[in-house]
């Protein structure tokens, strides 16, 4: 019997699947082939399948690495349904339980195992498995292997070298979110040699991407709670643990079934009241980003992000724990600029400076006692070398861990950690530490943290935007986002030459009332006076700052400050500007729009005549007739056509086209497809996707008025 048959009778004797799923069957043919692999399957495509059932075809255990207690447990109990020999080796169990279940897995009672990365620290489970033939090593979330991917966990970055400690069996790593540069990462830490790639793409047909600018708290809450009233069931993030409780208890008070989750809570607190959420005895999850991972609740309807995360990586992971059932599903992130503040902290807590790393183990060494141990907590270390970031400490510890230095062990009798000296004959002048490693990774966390700002900010296709930042060529629009529902992204076009000029100037004011910095551009001036430079206005406070000198100064005082008001705001929604906020909005330059700015950078606006045209766009900036005759009954027709089609998308419906759309419709009752692009409202994708239908009645309509006046000749 061929492996791929012996497979497929596999897939449907103990699997009870009749049919692979997209992608499925091709991965699974490379691992039963011998080869190494690094795959990359959206959440809900079916990853899991893709090792347990070569597990269950070749000869010897596979070792699956899973980084939660609560998703390795989902699993196994799911396997042992199906009466597939599966066990868990984690520390929930005691050591005897421990010891008896790595006796049976000697004795080959098993096929699948699963362990924490952690577990190949242990050097008798170790030497365990070196008794036996291990047929697979499946790294799941492998993500977490590159330290430049959102989620880095230093435990994975050790799995190249316990993958050769074991003699180096065959190595497939599974994840839903890795940008090109982490999967290479991947690759080269866990030596897979000649290996397969799959990525069997990013796309979540079926979850609508939307991110909507709110200017305080209170309207967060306003559109958290109609997000809430209209989807009912999901999860809502939250940055830090403080916002968490304060989300949480607003919930609770309109009456929402709901619970709170961080990572301050005990293990035996998480792990109930995950549960809670998975068997649904709650409607409603807030959670800070240590929830998620693994959670398979089907019925999650939608995930609202209160504040920005961290990584584009990061708002696609935990916005696609939504629909994992298939069905239509929302979400959304709430976009301030001011919530970038909490993300930099993290940022500077996730990457000691040389001088903190040196100040930590300065301390750490003059602490220790004759066993080289050191018992105080991170706040007393914290607040012993004056560093203002705890994180940052803590961050310090793990390097230095990392490079050897230190460890971590539990204080007996007590809930705290205490750190361990495992050099202590190493000067803090003789450490070794990577000054340009530490240094780089701060620059990609930074630049993580911009692509996801200018993911706010941009003017496209959500979902497109997301695809491409993952590698993905030629994405499509979705159609379902905030973008490709609205009428403004339809009006998005790229500038003529005049109009490139005009932006060039308006950039270059922007950066003459800039800073430059070693981290970027910072803005001095908000926007109002920015416009009054341009514009050549000889206030007060223009000239007292003598902004009147600048070579900028009156260059685009023919268009005008209501003109250029407008662009600013397109500037800023299509990622060229950002408004940095402080005790005053200053605005400056992004990255991309310094590219812009140079004539380096390609991009798409909506230009302020746009909104200033009538009904109709295009060339010629043709208007509608504001006389031409309105026919309320054609008029309430095509109302009925759009709450069909609005109903077979699951899409409000604006989402297909709006009352403005129709009643140009109404007016102009066009009848093909390029007739139907000059009506504002109507893009490529709502034109492929919607109009035709409508072009039909239309037709229809001429073909009746054609009959009509050839009976009355």
């Amino acid at each position: 019997m061929s492996d791929l048959k012996k497979a497929q009778e596999v897939l449907s004797c103990s699997f009870g699947f009749e049919e692979f799923l997209d992608g499925q069957e091709e991965i699974v043919s490379e691992i039963l082939s011998g080869r190494d692999g690094m795959v990359v399957m959206p959440t809900g495509g079916g990853k899991s399948l893709c090792y347990q059932l070569p597990a269950m075809c070749l000869d010897g255990v596979t070792i699956v690495v899973s980084p939660l207690i609560a998703l390795m447990k989902d699993q196994v109990d799911a396997l042992a349904e199906k009466k597939i020999p599966a066990t868990l080796i984690n520390s929930t169990l005691s050591h005897a339980e421990q010891r008896d279940r790595i006796e049976r897995m000697k004795k080959g009672e098993y096929k699948l195992i699963y362990v924490a990365p952690e577990r190949f620290r242990a050097e008798g489970f170790v030497s365990a498995l070196r008794e036996m033939e291990v047929a697979l090593l499946a790294i799941d979330e492998a993500h977490c292997v590159s330290q430049w991917g959102h989620d880095f966990r230093p435990d994975y970055m050790r799995l190249g070298q316990a993958r050769v400690a074991l003699g180096t069996p065959q190595c497939v790593a599974f994840t839903a979110t890795a940008t090109p540069e982490v999967r290479e990462d991947i690759v080269s830490v866990l030596q897979l040699r000649e290996h397969f790639e799959t990525v069997t793409g990013f796309a979540r047909a079926n979850l609508s991407f939307n991110i909507t600018p709110v200017e305080t708290k209170a309207s967060k809450f306003k559109r958290l709670r109609e997000a809430i009233g209209e989807h009912k069931t999901g999860i809502v993030y939250c940055a830090t643990r403080k916002r968490v409780e304060e989300v949480a208890e607003t919930l609770h008070s309109w009456g929402v079934n709901c619970m709170g989750y961080h990572g301050g809570m005990t293990e035996e607190q998480r792990e109930a009241t995950q549960n809670k959420f998975i068997k649904r005895k709650v409607d409603v999850a807030v959670a800070t980003n240590a929830f998620g991972m693994g959670i398979d609740r089907s019925d999650v309807r939608f995930v609202v992000h209160f504040e920005i995360p961290g990584s584009v990586e990061a708002f696609y992971q935990e916005a696609g724990r939504a629909g994992r059932d298939g069905e239509a599903a929302h979400c959304e992130l709430l976009w301030n600029y001011a919530d970038t503040r909490t993300q930099e902290f993290f940022i500077e807590g996730a990457n000691p400076g040389y001088g903190t790393i040196h100040q930590v183990y300065r301390y750490l060494c003059g602490e220790a006692d004759e066993l080289h141990e050191v018992h105080a907590t991170i706040e007393e270390i914290t607040n012993a070398v004056e560093v203002k970031n705890g994180m940052a400490v803590s961050s310090a510890i793990s390097v230095l861990a990392r490079q050897g230095y230190l460890e971590r062990f539990d204080v007996p009798g007590q809930r705290r950690r205490g750190t361990r000296l495992r050099r202590p004959g190493v000067q803090v002048d003789d450490l070794e530490i990577d000054r340009e490693a530490l240094e780089e990774k701060e620059r990609r966390d930074r630049q993580k943290l911009q692509s996801v700002i200018g993911l706010c900010y941009g003017a496209g296709c959500r979902q497109r935007a997301i695809l491409e930042y993952f590698g993905e060529a030629e994405a499509g629009e979705c159609g379902t986002c905030d973008v490709c529902r609205s009428d403004y992204g339809t009006d998005r076009r790229e500038p003529t030459e005049g109009e490139r000029l005009v932006v060039r100037k308006v950039l270059s004011g922007v950066a003459r009332m800039s800073r430059r910095t070693s981290k970027g551009w910072q803005g001095i001036f908000g926007r109002g006076r920015i416009v009054q430079m341009l514009t050549g206005s000889k206030s007060q406070e223009v000239l007292r700052v003598r902004l009147h000198e600048l070579s900028t100064y009156g260059m685009l005082k023919v268009k005008g400050a209501t003109y250029l008001n407008e662009l600013f705001h397109s500037l800023h929604d299509s990622g060229l500007l950002v408004t940095q906020r402080g005790d005053y909005p200053l605005v400056t330059l992004t990255p991309f729009g310094e590219s812009a700015m140079k004539g380096e950078a390609s991009y798409q606006l909506v230009w302020p005549e746009t909104h200033k045209e009538s009904m109709t766009k295009g060339k010629g900036g043709d208007r509608v007739d504001e006389l031409a005759p309105f026919d309320p009954v054609l008029y309430n027709r095509l109302k009925e056509l759009r709450t069909r089609l609005a109903k077979e998308h699951r899409l409000p419906p604006y989402g297909v086209f709006s009352n403005k759309t129709l009643e140009a419709f109404a007016r102009l009752r066009p009848r093909s497809v390029d007739a139907g692009l000059r009506i504002k409202g109507v893009g490529t994708v709502k034109a492929a996707r919607f109009l035709e239908p409508f072009l039909e009645i239309f037709r229809e309509e001429g073909e009746k008025e054609q009959g009509a006046e050839k009976i009355d000749s």
